[in-house]
């Protein structure tokens, strides 16, 4: 029986992948989990070995904890379904990931650095504004860039989204530049450029927190271990290059 010596609820729902721990309060508010037969709308319920707890009616148990990182190819949209029938990451993955959720998104021109968890929690804490984890972009752009617009890019552009600003910024090329956002609105980076007369024609993610890309080839993928995670989080030091692990388990064609 629930007890008060057991796990939180919400942390036992974010544990069975149900969802983060905010997303879990609200299921519990609606009344849509039930713990032993019963409709539970206590926050405060904590569940103990043995207790059987069902959401919509179908029961669910803690998974093992899996987080990967995927380099995400350019043509693919970060959706298990899409209505326009265009190709899904998910159709790249094996069937043993599809149970992940991806951690944020890049749209289906963008390429790079792409988490995918079962973590409600991991997936919060990346994606919460307060925590302001860094994402570093490699962009190329049609035409050489005025650094009049550098500057901008830095200060704040006026868009329909409101104003959108990088957190820093340093110029590859003519037409290259790195970029560092540290709060995401919807293409940003796609928006911030055409706001001032630019179309981005290569947009590659090369960092999350202190987690580098490194050499994850386009269409693989890698299940990271607990130093990488805290590297996500920004909570360690950065390595750049991640080399191929001596377990072919750490590494894999998507496909495979």
């Amino acid at each position: 029986m629930a007890t008060n010596d057991g796990t939180r609820l919400n942390k036992y729902l974010a544990s069975c992948a149900v969802g983060s721990r905010r997303a879990c309060d609200e299921l519990i508010q609606a009344g849509r989990v039930e713990v032993n037969g019963t409709p539970c709308i206590n926050m405060g319920t904590r569940i103990s070995p043995g207790d059987h707890v069902r959401v919509d009616g179908k029961r669910v148990a803690p998974r093992e904890v899996l987080i990967v990182a995927f380099h995400k190819p350019r043509g693919f949209v970060c959706t298990r379904e899409d209505e326009l029938g265009r190709d899904t990451i998910y159709t790249l993955l094996p069937a043993s990931l599809h149970a992940l959720h991806h951690v944020g998104r890049l749209d289906r021109d963008s390429e790079g650095l792409l988490i995918l968890t079962n973590d409600g929690d991991l997936s919060q804490q990346l994606m919460h504004p307060s925590k302001s984890v860094e994402k570093e972009y490699l962009v190329t752009s049609n035409q050489a860039f005025e650094n009049s617009h550098l500057d901008q890019f830095l200060e704040g552009v006026f868009t329909t989204e409101g104003k959108l600003k990088a957190k820093s910024i340093e110029r590859l090329s003519a037409r290259r530049i790195k970029i560092v956002l540290d709060h995401g609105a919807k293409r940003q980076i796609r928006v911030m450029f055409e706001s001032l007369g630019y179309q981005v024609t290569k947009l590659l993610r090369v960092r999350i927190g202190e987690l580098w890309l490194g050499d994850l080839e386009p269409g693989t993928w890698a299940a990271l271990n607990p130093l990488e995670v805290q590297m996500l989080l920004g909570n360690s030091k950065p390595i750049k290059k991640r080399s191929a692990p001596a377990d072919s388990a750490r590494k894999k064609r998507a496909d495979s």
